[in-house]
């Protein structure tokens, strides 16, 4: 009886064995038919066993689902980079137990070549705004390819792209961990048919300018990308909210360029978050320092000290930012604004007067002060609409102090430009 048990079990592995060969010949004729679907409805049937068959089929078996996902991802199927890629590392695995090497070659080979397909297909992603799909794809191609560190600082550009801070912030580690610096040297030249500068290899442009094709050779450095990765590491910590983090990475990111404003703007603004006003002003001063010619330096100068009740440094910080930038519609409404508050801050003493003849001569002369504050912010407003005569903001602030002043007739006028 045990006997007949053995044999029959003999037999079954014997069937399973030759059902396994055939879906793997199925699949191996599909493939290369072209038919990437049915290859993979093949292998799914024999892949329930594979484990319990020899190296050889479990090399083979791996291979070729390896290339059937690899035609799936080409024409986009979801998941299939990460199928094709973990099926071609499984047939080096496999046959370095079993010491032959039938498959890895080829299957090491088909990687190479995909690092290119995962490229492309993120390159479309990216234009689709698909910019989640993009970085994984990105990642997996540095990864196939970890010579090539560039696909990391674009996977890092695509996450923070799409808003995926967490991902980015990890990549962006990753590249300040391998001290990726992204500078180099490109090589262009004209092509003479066209006209049109290209950029090539700086072997291949050597033979076309000596076959007269191009013309006027010429190399640029371009610039290191260490700054901005240290800053942007900084930024995401900030839109994190984990504070201490990025106030650390701002030091690190001044450390390697203490003259970049935006950092000086970007770590003054954390302090201005915090609610330390004081370490935010020493910062806008230091940036005007560094450059005295930017007008958001002295519109978020002015912003700082608007709100804390400094008007008249918050409107000498205004007026620079628009001499700077004659067309800089936030500072002109805020600088505005200023006036306009100083005048509607007159109302509450006006309403607490009497009827008395000195209370009545009071009311009068604060009436007077206030309508000269409106006319004033009234008139920046009017210089500045000359600039920008449709923008609904200067519109409707400007109505708004004409209607305060009683005079219709500007008012009328600005609700006729507005559309109203």
């Amino acid at each position: 009886m045990k006997t007949n048990i053995l044999i029959l079990s003999a037999m079954f592995f014997s069937v399973v064995g030759i059902a396994q060969k055939d879906e793997i010949k199925t699949a191996d004729k599909a493939l290369k038919s072209g038919d990437a679907m049915a290859a993979k409805t093949a292998l799914d049937g024999a892949s329930s066993l594979i484990a319990s068959a020899d190296e050889k089929m479990q090399a083979q078996y791996y291979f070729l689902r390896g290339s059937a996902y690899a035609e799936l991802a080409k024409k986009g199927t979801a998941g299939a980079f990460d199928e094709a890629i973990s099926s071609f590392k499984k047939v080096s695995e496999v046959e370095e137990k079993s010491g032959k090497s039938k498959y890895g070659p080829d299957a090491k080979e088909k990687l190479s070549g995909m690092t290119a397909d995962l490229i492309n297909s993120a390159v479309e992603d990216n234009n689709n705004k698909k910019y989640d799909e993009a970085a994984d794809k990105l990642y997996m191609g540095y990864q196939l390819s970890p010579r090539d560190t560039v696909y990391l600082y674009y996977a890092a550009s695509s996450a923070v792209n799409g808003g995926h801070w967490e991902k980015a912030l990890n990549y962006y580690n990753e590249l300040k961990d391998l001290g990726y610096d992204g500078g180099g040297m490109v090589y262009k030249a004209t092509n003479v048919s066209t006209g049109e500068v290209e950029e090539m290899e700086k072997t291949q442009r050597e033979l076309m300018v000596k076959s007269g094709a191009y013309k006027d050779p010429v190399d640029e450095k371009t610039p290191s990308k260490t700054t901005e990765i240290v800053k942007n590491i900084a930024l995401i910590y900030t839109q994190l909210g984990k504070d201490d983090e990025a106030l650390d990475a701002y030091r690190d990111a001044r450390a390697k360029d203490p003259k970049d404003v935006n950092l000086i703007l970007n770590e003054a603004n954390l302090y201005y978050k915090m609610g330390d006003k004081e370490k935010f002003k020493a910062l806008m001063a230091e940036a005007s320092e560094v450059a005295p010619d930017n007008p958001d330096l002295f519109y978020n100068v002015g912003v700082i000290n608007m709100e804390q009740g400094n008007i008249e440094d918050a409107r000498k910080a205004y007026k620079r930012a628009i001499e700077i930038n004659p067309g800089y519609v936030n500072a002109q409404l805020n600088l505005s604004t200023t006036y306009v508050n100083e005048g509607n801050s007159l109302i509450d003493e006006m309403n607490s007067l009497g009827n008395s003849k000195k209370d009545i001569a009071r009311y009068d002369e604060l009436k007077e002060k206030k309508d000269s504050l409106f006319r004033d912010g009234a008139i920046i407003l009017e210089d500045a609409l000359k600039l920008n005569p449709d923008n609904q903001s200067i519109l409707s602030q400007l109505k708004n102090i004409y209607g305060a002043l009683g005079d219709n007739e500007n008012f009328l006028r600005l609700k006729k430009l507005s559309g109203e």
